[in-house]
């Protein structure tokens, strides 16, 4: 079993304890030392799975800034696939062209490739069915609910949208 690293469990728990203030919102003594000790104990049981190099990576401002951009970015990408995808339940599912699609990919990096595949199967239409690499390539296997597009490139920028060019910015 791989050793933790001190910095990694610093790390680990200072994003957790920002999480826990963020879902919490509460600032007394008692809720703090609570969140304290799960964001400690939830740090040293995964720092070592999840942090493997530069534990610090985030807390740089420029990372940082670009990971609540795409928060936004992401949300605008959700809110626009659940309205086509509610335009065509209720239009009477008609328009549904269903398929999958082989997407290139161009991100360095698992965490990347992870993030880009789990945004792309939580927008409503698409699912993130294999990551392939082929010729040094990546490639995403997307099941999509109406294949618009045929064309790799094309087909990817109507996927993806402006989500690749922010996980790069974060991850890379």
């Amino acid at each position: 079993m791989p050793k933790t690293k001190f910095p990694a469990v610093i790390s680990t728990f200072l994003l957790c304890f920002c999480f826990w203030l963020l879902l919490t919102w509460s600032f007394e003594a008692q809720e703090l030392a609570a969140g304290a000790v799960v964001s400690l104990a939830a740090a040293l049981l995964s720092a070592r799975f999840f942090i493997h190099e530069k534990p610090f990576w985030l807390f740089n401002p420029a990372k940082f800034g670009a990971l609540f951009v795409y928060v936004f970015v992401f949300l605008g990408e959700l809110i626009k696939a659940n309205v086509d995808v509610a335009k065509r339940c209720f239009g009477g599912c008609t328009d549904v062209n269903p398929g999958i699609v082989k997407v290139p990919v161009d991100l360095e990096g698992d965490y990347a490739r992870a993030m880009l595949a789990n945004s792309i199967t939580l927008t409503p239409g698409t699912i993130t069915l294999d990551i392939a690499e082929q010729d040094g390539k990546s490639y995403y296997y997307i099941h999509w609910i109406d294949v618009a597009e045929t064309d790799r490139e094309k087909a990817g920028d109507i996927i993806k949208g402006r989500m690749e060019k922010w996980v790069r910015r974060i991850w890379q």
